[in-house]
Order: structure tokens, then C-alpha cells, then sequence
């Protein structure tokens, strides 16, 4: 099976420079870089390749680390520069073995087009092949895109990677989190358990007999079920955060006017309600503007 090179390119409000100082300091470039934790030169004397080692932390205990050799920089008559790059690691865990690609930048009238293309030979021989078709090469190359607009934000707005990258993980964190919570309680409490306690503040709030109420459960259930799977697929999270910051009040409200003795009991509605409240606020409040990878052109 022969491996698809990988393609990301994006344009940047910034001259050639600025986005090649960017790429090229190591320090730099580890940190919009998603797949380096970091990249540390190694002494060379003039003319020789640029060798390299870089490292990626996985875990707080397990990181993968490789080599690299930047050669073959090149300045066009037209303002463009490119750089060729060889990488591998001997570590036998690693998805990658050794792989090639290159870095090309463009000057353009409002700024610079920025792309890269490198392909690899995956591990573990066949097995490993398809596990890179279908699972890492498809995350390799998100992750290069989703760098390639960190930078792009970096340089065009002053916004630093580490603030992105907290503001993306925390939104798609709690995103996470509340699919789990929708489809949780909407398939064991209601569809599954059809507990006791759902029926009965069901029939409470809206005066309902007990087989009208076991259906409004089931119908309410699969809801919470389908808006949690909704929480996975649909992009513009901060529509999703900005409903809940509406839903929790008014299910908290509901809750007591339809049995006020559980405000007084432990862990119930309304103390759940709040902390969930809460943590909708800051999901809201992180997911504006969050860097993404569609802003990238993923084929030549």
C-alpha cells in the first residue's frame, strides 16, 4: 500500500521573514508546532546540513524523540525560500521510522503562502501501514494544519500558541465532557433504568399520569442522547455553550418547581446544575475564535 505524501498549506498576513523565523528558530517553532514539545540544533560548521533532535511528550512519562537534518535552503529569484528536511528515531514504539518532506514559502502581494509536504515509512510492517492509512497519517496531518493556523493566528493577531492551545483544549475538552453527560443521562436514568424519580418529577412539573410519563421520559431521553452524539459533530461550539448557559437555569428551575424537597438533598439538581453552569461558562468563554485546521488547503 502506497502511502499519501501529506500536504498543508495556508497564507499568512505576514512577510517571508517573519514567517521563516518563525519555522526555522527551533525555539520558535516548537511551540505552534502541535507534533514537537521540542527541537534542540546541534552545532554544525558552515556549509554542513543543520542536524537536529527533537522530542514529542505524549504522557507526563513517555515521549517519542528522533533526529532531523534541515538542508538543501534555497532563496528564489522571485522572494520565495524552501527548505528540504530528513527525519526519522530509533525508538521502536514510534509510528514513524524516517521520512522526508520539505518547507516552501511564497511572497505574495498581502503576505506570504506557507505550505509544507512530507511523506514516511510507517512501523510495525503491514499491520502498522494500515493503522497509519486510517488512524495516524489522518491525525499527523490535522495536526500539522491545526499548527499551520496557530501561526497563522500568531502572526497576524499577536495571540501566543500557548494561549491558543489552552483555549482550543479546554473548549473541545468540555465539549468531551458534555457529550458524556447528555448521553449518559439520557440512556441510563431514562431510556435504560426508566428510574422512578425521572417519572415522577416528569409527572410533577407538567401533570402527567405514570404511562404518559415513562413515554415523556423515553422521548426526553433520547433527546438528551442525540444532543450529546450533537456535541461530537458540530463545529460551532460556542453556540452549544451559549444554549446551555440558557438550558441549565431553566432545568434547575424546573427541577425544584416540580419537587422543591430536592434542593435540600445531597449532591442534587441544583448544586449539579450549577457546576455545570460553570464549567459551560468557561467553555464559552474559550471557544471564540479557537484555531482550527479547515483554514488550511490539505491537496496541491
Amino acid at each position: 500500500m502506497k502511502s499519501k505524501p501529506i500536504y498543508v498549506e495556508i497564507h499568512i498576513e505576514a512577510d517571508v521573514d517573519a514567517v521563516w523565523k518563525a519555522s526555522q528558530d527551533p525555539y520558535l517553532h516548537s511551540q505552534w508546532d502541535l507534533r514537537f514539545s521540542s527541537i534542540t540544533y546541534l552545532p554544525r560548521n558552515d556549509g554542513e546540513p543543520q542536524l537536529f533532535t527533537y522530542e514529542r511528550k505524549v504522557l507526563p512519562f513517555f515521549s517519542v524523540q528522533g533526529w532531523g537534518k534541515s538542508s538543501g535552503v534555497s532563496n528564489q529569484l522571485d522572494g520565495s525560500r524552501s527548505s528540504a528536511l530528513h527525519f526519522g528515531t530509533e525508538q521502536w514504539f514510534s509510528p514513524i521510522k524516517e521520512g522526508k518532506g520539505y518547507w516552501k514559502y511564497v511572497p505574495e502581494n498581502d503576505g506570504t503562502t506557507f505550505l509544507t509536504q512530507y511523506n514516511y515509512d510507517a512501523a510495525f510492517g503491514k499491520a502498522g501501514t494500515v493503522l497509519d492509512t486510517y488512524l495516524f497519517r489522518p491525525v499527523m496531518g490535522w495536526a500539522t494544519a491545526l499548527s499551520f493556523d496557530v501561526l497563522k493566528k500568531w502572526l497576524e493577531k499577536g495571540e501566543s500558541p500557548a494561549s491558543q492551545y489552552l483555549r482550543f483544549f479546554t473548549a473541545y475538552g468540555l465539549s468531551i465532557f458534555f457529550a458524556f453527560i447528555w448521553m449518559y443521562q439520557g440512556l441510563l436514568p431514562k431510556l435504560i433504568g426508566m428510574h422512578p424519580e425521572e417519572r415522577s418529577m416528569m409527572g410533577s412539573a407538567l401533570h402527567l399520569s405514570d404511562a404518559q410519563s415513562a413515554k415523556a421520559v423515553f422521548v426526553i431521553g433520547i433527546m438528551e442522547v442525540l444532543f450529546g452524539l450533537f456535541w461530537l459533530v458540530y463545529r460551532r461550539k460556542r453556540r452549544l455553550f451559549a444554549l446551555q448557559l440558557i438550558v441549565f437555569p431553566l432545568l434547575t428551575i424546573g427541577a425544584i418547581l416540580s419537587s422543591p424537597g430536592i434542593a435540600i438533598d445531597p449532591f442534587n439538581p441544583v448544586t449539579f446544575n450549577l457546576a455545570l453552569f460553570v464549567l459551560t461558562w468557561i467553555g464559552y468563554a474559550n471557544s471564540d475564535h479557537l484555531p482550527t485546521a479547515t483554514t488550511c488547503k490539505r491537496k496541491r
